[in-house]
This record gives C-alpha cells, structure tokens and sequence, in this order.
C-alpha cells in the first residue's frame, strides 16, 4: 500500500499583493483579483528553488519519522531549477544527505508533482524502491516578462513535497487508488517559453521568447474541458463516486478555472480548497502546497478520500485518488 506519510512546504518570505504591482505597472487588485482570485503571491528575494525544495523535504521526512538515509528514490518536479546541471533532485539529495537515494528531476510543469507521483508509485508497485520522496519547486518570477501584465501577475514562488511508503498491506483501504494522466504537445504553444539559442562557432541563432508567453483564453478552454473528465475517470478508476470524494485538491492556476470545475462535477465548493489568494499559481509547487497546508492545519481526518489533479504547459493533465 503506498501512502503519504508526510508533507512539507516552503515559501519565500516576500508578500507582493496586487497592490504593491499597480505600483509598477498598469494593473490593479480589482483587474487581477476579479479574473483570478488572486490577491498575492510570494517571490523569491534570497531563497532559491533548491533552498525551498529542501525546507520542504526536511518538514516531510520529519513528519514521516522516516531518516532521509531510507530514502531509496528523490523525483523533484519543476521548471525553473537553479541550474541545468545538477539536477535540482539531486542538490536535494546532498543536503539532506540521502545517501542510498537515486534522484532525477521530472519536467511536466504545472502536472509535475501528480506525474511524479505517478512515476514513484510505479517504481514502489513493481518493487524496485520501497520509499519515496516526492518535490515540486518552482522560482517562476525568474522567468517572467514583469512588462506583461496579463501573464506576470498570476505566478508565485514555492515549493512542496511528501514523502511515500510503501507499507505492508494491512487490508485497509487506504494509500494510492488510482491515477490516470494524458498529453497533448500539439496544442503546447498555448502556454510556452523558449530556451537558450543554438550558438557555436557554426551557428549563431537570436534568442526567441525567453519569457513565459500564455494565450489565456485557449488554457482556460483546456483546463475546464480536460479537468472534469480526468477527475472523473480517476474517481471511476477507484470505483468511488464523485460523492465519496472529500477534498478535491486541484492545480492552482485560477479561481474560475476551479469553480467551473466543481460546477461541471455537481459538487460543492466547500470541496474545493484554495490557496492561490495568497500564493498565485506556482506550477509544479501548488498541489503539494495546498495539500501540507490541508494537512498541517488538522483539515485532513483518516481515511477521507482525496482528488489531487494537475493541469498545463505541455500541454499535460493528471489526476490522482488517494485515501489519507
């Protein structure tokens, strides 16, 4: 049986509300608040991606009583590393000295945490690896145009993790239930950022599109298409109902996007947890975020059934049911 047997998160210390942007730019809080939900975000000042991943792991191996020595296998998820190389997962693994750990960076932006859950779960249902340490980090304010105001507001800065056992099955119903994930890269340009150039003695190409770019109408299409239907084969899968389902912790992107969804599912909204009025959409962080906050804060009771789904860039969507 693979469980979350515990969670962790880091935020950067600086607060940027809506306000404090209409100060340098043209925007305000009605603007961004009314299309978003969003009213603040937290962007990194001195911390860094793999500053706040290990915050974030240290917290869940505590709660886990598991010694980081037992980890067998490190997935961090992200977009924005502090280096292409080393990997952010293994930067981890050095500084919370997990010795025994094989640990690799997984890139499927704002479905990152969900696909590496899905991923370690793979590998500890086969039995190649029996725990697991999961991580999804991002210092998305690094890769914004803060001249696009339609795109720069809407991202913050964090990191989450958990930690997963596979523990011995006890005929309990808890642990994974069931996952399910897709990708469509022929509609990836929606939501795009452009890399370094080819620039060698041979070729000398100009950078394009280093900024984060997004069409904003054609994402919120995909995600309130996409998002129910995933949620409910994941909940199928499980052989549950939508009405067995307790919390619905889902991708951070948009209030509306979140609130469609719940419409589209028949479900209450009081199901729907959300942090982004605080936090923005922080990509591969936002899931793991929102569920240690679930967790830290006592909203989370034994045996409650959860939805955790993910959704973006790539474009990528996945979804998972766990049962705490």
């Amino acid at each position: 049986m693979i469980k979350i047997c515990g969670t962790g998160s880091a935020l950067p210390a600086r607060t940027v509300t809506n306000d404090d942007l209409s100060k340098i730019m043209d925007t305000s809080d009605e603007w961004i608040s009314s299309r978003t939900g969003i009213r603040a975000r937290h962007l990194a000042v001195e911390e860094t991606t793999t500053g706040m991943s290990v915050a974030a792991a240290k917290q869940a191996l505590e709660e886990s009583g598991l010694q980081a020595e037992k980890l067998d296998l490190i997935i961090a998820a992200t977009l924005s590393p502090d280096h292409v190389l080393p990997t952010l997962a293994c930067e981890v693994q050095a500084a919370i000295g997990a010795t025994h750990a094989v640990a690799f960076d997984l890139h499927a932006a704002c479905s990152g945490f969900l696909f590496s859950l899905n991923t370690a779960a793979a590998y500890m249902q086969s039995g190649i690896y029996k725990n697991a340490l999961i991580i999804g980090a991002e210092t998305l304010s690094k890769m914004m145009d803060w001249n696009d105001r339609g795109t720069c507001v809407l991202f913050g800065d964090g990191a989450g993790a958990a930690v997963l056992c596979n523990l011995t099955d006890d005929g309990t119903d808890g642990g994974l239930k069931s996952f399910v994930q897709y990708s469509d890269g022929a509609r990836g340009g929606v939501l795009a950022c452009g890399n370094r150039p080819v620039n060698h003695p041979f070729a000398n190409h100009e950078a394009e599109n280093q900024y984060v770019t997004m069409d904003g109408q054609a994402v919120y299409k995909f995600a309130v298409s996409t998002v129910p239907k995933i949620v409910t084969e994941a909940v199928e899968k499980a052989h549950l109902t939508l009405d067995d389902i307790d919390h619905f912790v889902l991708h951070q992107a948009n209030q509306r996007i979140i609130e469609s969804v719940a419409k589209r599912l028949k479900q209450p909204m009081e199901k729907f947890p959300m942090n982004l009025q605080g936090c923005g959409n922080i990509s591969a962080a936002s899931v793991p975020i929102l569920l240690d906050s679930l967790n830290k804060n006592g909203m989370i009771k034994t045996n409650e059934r959860i939805v955790l789904a993910g959704f973006g860039a790539g474009l990528t969507w996945g979804a998972a049911v766990i049962q705490w």
